[in-house]
């Protein structure tokens, strides 16, 4: 596994290519060492048939926080749980902010916390996950 350093770039690189990412046009703004931080400027396509957001939307940006901030200190590690709680619905034309942070990493096992905040930082989301270091073949 490259150094952290070297990983960090690596994943600041990758992250231009994440077309479903960048085709919704989430930002990554910050990437350290167990931590990842990601915008998304909502858009009326959002809206479900209630005139709110999709929480798939919002369950998105938060695994794109959740997968990066894992793989900065565990890669190459994927997703065996994800468990998120809605808190309230951001506005149609809110900027949701995710954030994740490891709060426990292992030699195979990782496990996280997200949220989802909106502009203003209003919670959003809640979510926790657990990652699986994927062994080489």
């Amino acid at each position: 596994m490259p150094d952290s350093k070297d990983n960090i770039a690596d994943l600041k690189e990758k992250f231009q290519k994440e077309h479903f990412a960048t085709s919704w046009g989430m930002q990554l703004l910050e990437l350290a060492p167990g931590y990842a931080k990601f915008s998304l400027k909502l858009k009326p396509e959002y809206q479900n048939f209630n005139g709110l957001v999709f929480g798939g939307v919002i369950m998105s940006i938060a695994d794109m926080a959740f997968a990066y901030c894992v793989n900065s200190v565990n890669r190459p590690s994927v997703a065996i749980n994800f468990d998120m709680q809605f808190i309230a619905a951001p506005k149609p034309d809110d900027e949701l902010i995710s954030e994740g942070k490891v709060i426990k990493t292992g030699r195979r096992l990782s496990i996280a916390e997200m949220t989802v905040t909106n502009q203003e930082g209003k919670l959003i989301a809640k979510a926790t996950g657990t990652t699986i270091r994927l062994e080489k073949s």
